[in-house]
């Protein structure tokens, strides 16, 4: 052979070496990855040609399937009560994927977990279509309507747990939408789609859990707790030392106003008296005496600064490093202080068990179609944050504001309530219409079954009768009447 044709036999041989392994890297290596890639129509095809395995609330689905005359997705998702329960489902679409826990246990449902690999042998064999699992959550229906409707037409979110075991009970957010709307592939669900995408307000967004607010006075809880823990205030009966009027830090001239003190009852307040009339003074002090890395150190114990999977992502819950003046007025839920509404009831929740934090979670269990239990969550204790003496006393200052409050409670009959109103500023020099907060618990002598934090963004009313008395109270009231009273009351 020439040279010139040894040169072409060696570059076609290297060739076909290439090709070689590069079919081995495709077929060995990359073919689980490509499988289940999001753009391979095959999969889409595959998930949507038999039912999916539905959400249980309360020993009842709140989805389903119904079959089609489309001859791609034999069977497209359905909901009820679907823009009640977006927040918790998320929508699972021909079209656009999946989210909540619709996305985040989309293997369970569509039955091709790797745990379902039993269960998918038998059917094999049986002749019977693969069947997917189901997701059995912590949810109580009676709160979560009583959360939705009591959102009504408003803008904001509502949160409710069990302090006892971190289960969560309700997860409202407002304006919602049915996700049944796109769950095909057709014109229809494009348009709903598209107005969705464009909407001023997306009502895909689940604001209990991803979207972050100043906190406002809710948040004052919280630094009188870590004004306890660290030994700034011997009990809630002690006095502060507060002078009026209270000048921030390192200024001569910030000072901070104590709008709801007519009587200036602040000056020199006590823990329980300043959580009364929600005394800024009072509590910007105590922020700036604890300072700044201890306040963080409290914040972080209580669930701030980090993530949380429910199992769906939390957005992060922050109490930034920052200088005196700016932590002294994010002591009082503002400056760069920020919190989503679960995070809230978190604080609550905590302050109601005395002082334990128990890991939010609404999944309790995910069952394969025969209804063997292939994971179970147990609960879990996330931090002690505060003492259990300590989280006494905060208990009972918090029940003293209720108390000598206009927030009715008595239709929830022989419990002990405790909670804390907030109104956070919104936009610049506060221009924007504030948010109304309300962070409560409501406990039986057998214990403590729920705590809530509800935020109203917008409530279409004039800004004077804004107010988390107001708003955001009775929300929670109606949700912890639900837990307490309802059907599925425990």
């Amino acid at each position: 052979m020439n040279k010139p044709m040894r040169r072409v036999s060696v570059f076609c041989g290297l060739l076909i070496l290439a090709l070689l392994l590069r079919v081995n890297w495709v077929q060995f290596v990359q073919a689980d990855e490509l499988q289940s890639h999001a753009d391979n129509r095959r999969v889409t095809i595959e998930r949507y040609s038999h039912p999916r395995g539905d959400i249980i609330v309360d020993g009842e689905p709140i989805t389903g399937s119904r079959e089609t005359d489309n001859p791609d997705f034999r069977y497209e998702r359905t909901f009820t009560d679907g823009e009640m329960w977006a927040p918790v489902t998320g929508f699972s679409s021909q079209g656009f994927g999946a989210s909540m826990l619709e996305g985040v246990h989309d293997s369970i449902l569509t039955g091709d977990d790797d745990r379902l690999f039993f269960n998918n042998t038998v059917d094999m064999f049986t002749g019977e279509d693969q069947r997917g699992g189901n997701v059995i959550t912590t949810l109580n229906a009676d709160a979560q309507r009583a959360a939705f409707e009591g959102l009504g037409d408003a803008k904001g979110a509502v949160a409710a747990v069990n302090p006892e075991t971190g289960e969560v009970l309700a997860l409202a957010s407002t304006p919602s939408y049915d996700p049944g709307t796109i769950s095909g592939t057709g014109n229809e669900a494009g348009e709903a789609w598209a107005a969705y995408e464009n909407a001023e307000d997306d009502p895909r967004v689940n604001r209990a859990l991803r979207e972050t607010y100043p906190p406002g006075s809710t948040f004052k809880v919280l630094t009188a707790a870590a004004a306890l823990e660290h030994g700034l205030v011997e009990d809630v009966d002690t006095e502060t030392e507060t002078p009026s009027p209270y000048y921030l830090p390192e200024t001569n001239q910030v000072e901070l106003p104590n709008d709801a003190d007519p009587g200036n009852f602040c000056e020199d307040a006590t823990v329980r008296t300043a959580i009364r009339y929600s005394c800024n003074s009072v509590f910007a002090k105590l922020s700036d005496e604890v300072g700044n890395e201890q306040m963080i150190e409290t914040a972080e114990e209580f669930g701030f600064n980090e993530e949380h999977f429910v199992p769906i992502r939390t957005a992060m819950s922050s109490y930034p490093e920052d200088n005196r003046p700016q932590n002294a007025q994010a002591g009082i839920g503002q400056a760069s202080n920020r919190a989503t509404p679960l995070q809230m009831a978190m604080v609550a929740s905590a302050i109601a068990n005395d002082g334990t934090l128990m890991r939010p979670y609404m999944v309790d269990q995910l069952v394969a179609p025969n209804l063997n239990v292939i994971e179970q969550h147990d609960p879990e204790e996330m931090s002690r944050p505060v003492s259990p003496e300590n989280a006494q006393m905060l208990q009972s200052a918090m029940e003293t504001m209720v108390e000598e409050s206009v927030i009715d409670v008595s239709g929830l009959g022989d419990v002990r309530v405790g909670g804390k109103t907030g109104t956070a500023q919104h936009g610049e020099n506060n221009e924007e219409t504030p948010y109304a907060w309300f962070i409560s618990y409501a406990m039986t002598d057998e214990g403590s079954p729920v705590a809530v934090a509800v935020v109203v963004e917008d409530a279409n009313v004039a800004r004077e009768d804004v107010s988390g008395s107001g708003l955001a109270a009775p929300i929670a009231v109606d949700v912890m009447e639900a837990v307490l009273h309802g059907e599925n009351a425990g």
